[in-house]
């Protein structure tokens, strides 16, 4: 523990830790004026993408390491409140077939919650701890990171990322496949550089016809390149001029000439980072050459800094989640007056039973205003089964700011606001289906009292609950005067049956 952090407050930290899948990295800082003061970093090679290629699944040795890692993590975060640490998962965990199981495991071991984030979402937070942490000014950047599962591609304009690209192709994966034979061969350059090039491929021209004024390379293959790089010119007697194409080749021709991967040495270069590196270098060679890179510069910031920038962001009301959802309702022609007034039912009916239904928790409430606010969008294919459609874009679609889970969630409660109650959606869901279950039927009930969409003011509804039930209170005249809500109600309540809540319906 360092002097500084003895005497900050520990609600004026703030941590992010990315399971990444080649390493582990978790980062406390504090923020003033903008800027990340970093207190503590630590990192672990923990490789939990080894045995993916072939089986798809995290193996229970990797999985050991791992868990181990986490507690170990667990004690520095321990005392940092909740809301202050984010964890996300990267490639590994969205291609791992047994995920789901590791991250209940996980999640006990580490004592936070772990979101697991799409490609695009992990590059749109590395272009964001790149773009924050350098001082270099141009128009645009592209930003390339190098993981170990996935490689990420950015072009952007001062923070704003504008093409963002994710592909399934790390140095972890493509040193196992290219290199799984130990040796260290020109024709093994070859083939992973080939395979790296493929991938490459369908996207390339768009940044090649792009300009760009610098560009940046981020986290662990490119810093050790670079650190490699400087050490083989300074024993060269040259200078060095940042990553290209002539240094890249030095570094594969000296690993030629070593011969096994086993033996892999290089000043610069770990032995932890060694059995993944020269799949690293081939990405590195078919991006230079792919894109059109003359010479690429390394920045500090990355995908962790990133996720830092991105939570102080959220406590400073600059949520991208609701940019996001604000635009969604702009493209999808929401009828956004409607769209609030149910939003607003549904946040006060939240209040009167959040303490008895466990629903206290912030982001349950930001999820049930945006499941309320988006709960049309898709009207805008079709207004039958337009339920069906708006859950199907929330599901599938890029949602910057948004984990996996979130945005299943979102799409869940969309999905399930109208009709029949789908009970085996949230069967899916593991330990949130009670709670996410709880805030569709919030969202059902408000949509159900809007439902003439009328701007005239609906009463107050009171709601309570008293073990299975659910008791709605109306004015008695209010409800005399509107039998078509009246039969929807009791509609509503035979659906709610199947979820084993019965709906009371009270007057006064």
């Amino acid at each position: 523990m360092t002097d500084l952090e003895n005497v900050l407050p520990l609600d004026s930290q703030f941590a992010a830790l990315d399971l990444g899948s080649n390493s582990f990295h978790l980062i406390v800082a504090t923020e003033s004026n903008g800027r990340l003061q970093v207190v503590d970093k630590i990192k672990e090679m923990v490789r939990l993408a080894e045995g993916l290629v072939n089986t798809k699944r995290i193996d229970e040795d990797v999985a050991t390491r791992a868990l181990e890692c986490l507690e170990r993590y667990s004690q520095r975060l321990r005392s940092l409140p909740p809301e202050n640490v984010r964890v996300v998962g990267t490639n590994a965990l969205r291609q791992a077939k047994n995920a789901n199981a590791f991250l209940r495991k996980a999640e006990t071991a580490l004592g936070h919650k772990i979101e697991i984030i799409s490609g695009r979402e992990e590059a749109r937070l590395i272009y964001l701890g790149v773009a924050h942490d350098i001082e270099i000014q141009h128009d645009q950047r592209l930003v390339l990171d190098i993981g170990g599962g996935s490689t990420e591609i950015i072009l952007g304009r001062n923070t704003q990322p504008q093409i963002i690209e994710s592909l399934h192709i790390g140095c972890v994966s493509l040193s196992l496949r290219a290199f799984g034979d130990g040796k260290l061969t020109r024709s093994n350059f070859k083939k992973a550089r080939e395979y790296a090039a493929q991938e490459i491929e369908p996207v390339a021209e768009q940044y090649r016809t792009e300009r760009w004024g610098v560009a940046l390379g981020a986290s662990g293959t490119i810093s050790t390149a670079q650190a490699v790089a400087l050490a083989m010119a300074e024993a060269a007697g040259s200078t060095y001029e940042g990553l290209t194409k002539k240094a890249l080749a030095q570094m594969v021709d000296a690993m030629v000439d070593q011969e096994k991967l086993e033996k892999l040495s290089l000043p610069g270069l770990s032995s932890e980072r060694a059995p993944v590196f020269p799949g690293g270098i081939a990405i590195l060679q078919a991006l230079l050459q792919g894109l059109g890179i003359d010479t690429l510069h390394v920045a500090q910031g990355a995908l962790r800094e990133g996720l830092l920038y991105d939570l102080i962001g959220r406590m400073h009301q600059q949520d991208t989640r609701e940019s996001t959802a604000e635009d969604l309702m702009r493209r999808y022609h929401v009828d956004v007056k409607h769209a609030r007034r149910v939003r607003d039912t549904a946040l006060s009916l939240l209040a009167q039973v959040a303490k008895d239904w466990d629903l206290t928790s912030a982001n349950l409430r930001l999820n049930l205003g945006w499941g309320a606010m988006l709960h049309e969008i898709g009207m805008d294919i079709s207004h039958s089964q337009y339920h069906k459609h708006g859950a199907y874009l929330l599901e599938h679609m890029d949602m910057p700011g948004f984990s996996t889970a979130e945005q299943n969630n979102l799409a869940t409660l969309v999905r399930t606001h109208r009709r029949k109650f789908p009970k085996e959606e949230f069967a899916l869901l593991g330990y949130d289906a009670d709670k996410l279950l709880y805030l569709s039927i919030l969202l059902r009930l408000s949509v159900l009292m809007h439902r003439s969409r009328s701007a005239v003011a609906q009463p107050h509804l009171e709601v309570t609950t008293k073990n299975d039930k659910l008791i709605l209170s109306l004015p008695k005249a209010w409800l005399a005067s509107h039998p078509l809500t009246e039969l929807d109600l009791a509609q509503e309540a035979d659906y709610l049956a199947t979820v084993d809540i019965k709906l009371v319906i009270e007057t006064f």
